[in-house]
């Protein structure tokens, strides 16, 4: 009986040892998992959520911009929107999508009837979003986020000093957009 136990005994201590670090192993990719999955913060979600709305916005103000201004540098302006916008808006999805957040495929729609009421709402909005960008960059909990915050907010401060341009030099007199 006593050799039994002295065989039993450190085969029952090997297979323990042998098995505890797979389930350690496997708790740990559990818990990275559920980390990069619906584990953000309520500003960061928040951040998110701004962030699809706004580009969806900046994206479709900017193709009726590209398509309708009589100011060349309005269209120029309005088509790097749509390029900018739609690339940013396309690795936001992909992050929202790692983290386990369905985004809104829904566009919110903006209207404006002259270059000048599209150049002075791109001047207010780039200030509005290029803040929220350089918040999230500085104190957002998500990684991912913080990173993708703070690349595109260099890109906004871009579009803020291009709108800020544009828009002084509309300031002389009103162009209207053709219908």
């Amino acid at each position: 009986m006593k050799k039994k136990l002295t065989i039993i005994g450190p085969a029952i201590i090997a297979v323990a040892l042998i098995t505890a670090p797979q389930g350690v192993v496997a708790a740990e990719k559990q818990a990275k998992s559920s980390d990069s999955k619906g584990n953000l913060s309520a500003a960061d979600r928040k951040f998110v959520d701004n962030a699809a709305k706004g580009g969806m916005m900046e994206v479709s103000m900017g193709k009726m911009a590209a398509q309708k201004a009589q100011n060349n540098d309005v269209k120029k302006f309005g088509s790097r929107m749509v390029s900018d916008h739609s690339k940013a808006n396309n690795e936001l999805k992909s992050i929202a999508s790692k983290k386990g957040i369905a985004l809104s495929a829904e566009a919110p729609s903006h209207t404006f009837n002259s270059d000048a009421e599209y150049m002075s709402m791109m001047v207010k909005d780039h200030q509005k979003d290029l803040a929220e960008f350089q918040q999230e960059a500085k104190s957002g909990s998500d990684p991912d986020l913080k990173q993708f915050a703070d690349k595109t907010s260099k890109v906004i401060a871009s579009h803020l000093s291009e709108a800020r341009r544009v828009n002084k030099e509309l300031k002389g007199g009103t162009s209207n957009l053709t219908r």
